[in-house]
């Protein structure tokens, strides 16, 4: 199939697909005039980058994981469990940059309270189980 129908097929659009094979994630074959060809199966592997980049992890990850990745129909079965303490780096990693974002946003909240603004509402923080 040609990158449009890949695009229409997964929601994702022709310029990240160019993206995603820029970076090693996604390898089409090419026609002797030059258009990508992807497989069927690649409809599947841009469903895992999709979900692996919803998850905060970057290409250069997604690269190792991908070869790994067994899709069981509800989520992504591991095939190298070798590759999970690096995983584990990445959600401290996460986990980091929320504390540095939520120590932001409390000195955002002050300053715009010191400036004469209303306080913020309390929202509900989703914390994570570590």
């Amino acid at each position: 199939m040609r990158i449009g129908e890949l695009s229409r097929r997964t929601g994702v659009s022709e310029r990240a697909l160019r993206y995603y094979e820029e970076q090693g994630l996604l390898r089409p074959s090419r026609r002797p005039s030059g258009y990508r060809e992807y497989a069927e199966d690649d409809v599947r592997t841009v469903g895992h980058i999709r979900r692996f980049l919803a998850a905060g992890l970057g290409t250069v990850t997604i690269a190792e994981l991908l070869p790994c990745a067994v899709d069981d129909g509800e989520f992504l079965t591991p095939g190298c469990p070798e590759l999970v303490a690096g995983l584990v780096k990445e959600r401290e990693r996460i986990h980091d940059d929320i504390e540095e974002l939520r120590d932001v946003l409390r000195l955002l909240d002050g300053i715009i309270v010191r400036w004469g603004g209303e306080p913020a509402r309390a929202r509900p923080v989703a914390s994570g189980n570590h």
